[in-house]
């Protein structure tokens, strides 16, 4: 798939992306190596053991990378979490994980099927 027809795919906005990372190279180049970031693993070991700290500061470090990336779907759930626990609060309600999971499992998943 072309790296627009990924955008569609995760609900992103393409052409804001690239306007805001000035092109489209650049921004697959950071495309692809979001296959090997670590933050959602971090966030999600925080959250296993409830260290509620750790988790904010992963889930606030997803929600920029989101934001930066243009992946808009998993940047309005890591925004709402990252809220959640701001100032150490634990989290009550485990939809939110599960949302911002299943948008990273998506995002990865599709991410795959750039062309090369």
């Amino acid at each position: 798939m072309t790296l627009e027809q990924f955008y569609d795919t995760i609900g992103g906005d393409y052409k804001k992306t690239i306007s805001r990372l000035s092109s489209e190279a650049l921004v697959k180049k950071f495309v692809l190596k979001y296959a090997d970031d670590r933050t959602c693993l971090e966030l999600a070991d925080a959250i296993e053991s409830q260290d509620w700290s750790a988790a904010f500061r992963a889930a606030h470090t997803l929600k920029g990378i989101a934001l930066n990336l243009g992946f808009d779907s998993l940047y309005t759930v890591s925004s709402e979490l990252t809220e959640v626990l701001r100032g150490g609060r634990p989290l009550t309600d485990m939809s939110l994980w599960t949302a911002v999971d299943a948008g990273n499992a998506n995002i990865v998943r599709a991410i795959g099927e750039i062309d090369a």
